[in-house]
């Protein structure tokens, strides 16, 4: 699974039909995370708890309580909002030619029931959550607070730091 977490002071999520101009709005939140998620082809359950263990405890948030802005609190730590949005083109493979390639996400009847999953986890934290439509044309707003903007792939836990 592929993530990327923006840490926002508000955003909201609408669907589109007619390019933008009659939204129809599905999700709002306000001082929280905008998390963008691709499921890949090959992604099992473990990664889809990792995934959300990692999101929710990750120390992005600065403690208002300290002068530095330093990055010391969790997303349950500050009662965070999370608008969670699948976007497989998080998987797109750029190597070879101008188009990309999506041969690495998941199929859509898949991703959509592991995107469900994810959610599902994720409203169990206890945080409130709110989400895009699948499979929908969407446009995103977002005020983006810091600018904090961090990638994740689980895949990556494999790997050794260098």
């Amino acid at each position: 699974m592929r993530a990327v977490i923006q840490r926002v002071s508000q955003a909201s999520v609408s669907l589109s039909s007619d390019g933008g101009k009659d939204d129809t709005p599905v999700g709002e939140i306000n001082a929280g995370l905008v998390i963008l998620i691709a499921v890949g082809r090959d992604d099992t359950s473990e990664d889809a708890t990792y995934l959300v263990d990692k999101i929710t405890n990750l120390r992005i948030f600065p403690d208002a309580a300290q002068e530095t802005q330093r990055f010391d609190l969790s997303a349950l730590d500050v009662n965070a909002e999370l608008l969670i949005i699948s976007q497989f083109t998080l998987y797109a493979d750029t190597r070879k030619g101008r188009r990309p390639s999506f041969t690495d996400a998941a199929p859509p009847d898949v991703a959509f029931a592991t995107f469900d999953d994810i959610v599902q986890r994720f409203k169990a934290t206890g945080l409130r959550v709110e989400t895009g439509t699948f499979q929908a044309h969407m446009n995103v707003a977002l005020t983006n607070d810091g600018p904090v903007t961090i990638t994740l792939d689980t895949a990556d836990r494999q790997s050794p730091r260098r």
